[in-house]
């Protein structure tokens, strides 16, 4: 992607899956000072919060490399104006990402439920087709931001990280396309699935 277009756009989700990934990823030879980092979803908290995943991303991530990034690009959770927030931070990827908004990498988890990013069961952020980024839940106990199916389908390429046996059953719908979980809505071209072998033993699976 640098040597094409100059730079990098990299979105990472939450959770606690990714975190040592992140923290490998800053010891191998990526071109930091042309990377631009994005959040796929972030819980409303307060800054620092354990509950936000920029918390973590910064102490497994960008507080271990040796240059930061070009740009890091926190959603806006903190401000009064929730709706207003996901409209900002859909202005912001445009700006740097075009319009439409078309992003290098998105790295996804999946919940046992079936969500991605913090696109949720039954959530109304499910059916928006006009926004790159939404509001949804309250969930788990927090409101949340997060990009919705138009952006992720966009992406370059897909990378689903997802591990342990409680993740077995939804990965097993995920793999079959099964559209009644929100994982599944998103475009299966130009995605990887890289999974550990508890996640991968699906039983519902033919």
């Amino acid at each position: 992607a640098v040597a094409r277009r100059g730079r990098f756009l990299l979105a990472t989700s939450g959770g606690s899956t990714p975190w040592l990934m992140l923290r490998r990823l800053a010891d191998e030879a990526v071109p930091w000072a042309q990377v631009h980092l994005f959040q796929v979803d972030e819980r409303v908290a307060p800054e620092g919060d354990p509950a936000r995943n920029l918390t973590h991303l910064r102490a497994s991530l960008l507080d271990h490399l040796p240059v930061q990034p070009g740009g890091v690009h926190p959603m806006p959770v903190m401000v009064a104006d929730l709706a207003a927030g996901a409209a900002a931070y859909a202005v912001t990827l445009r700006s740097i990402a075009g319009t439409p908004a078309v992003l290098d990498l998105v790295h996804l988890g999946l919940g046992e439920d079936g969500h991605t990013a913090s696109l949720l069961p039954s959530d109304p952020a499910l059916e928006i087709s006009d926004a790159d980024v939404a509001l949804a839940g309250p969930y788990a106990g927090h409101l949340r931001l997060t990009l919705t199916f138009p952006v992720l389908d966009r992406a370059r390429q897909l990378l689903w990280v997802v591990t342990g046996a409680a993740k077995a059953a939804a990965l097993g719908r995920l793999r079959r396309g099964d559209g009644t979980i929100p994982a599944a809505r998103v475009r299966r071209g130009s995605a990887t699935v890289l999974s550990d072998l508890a996640a991968g033993r699906d039983r519902g699976a033919p």
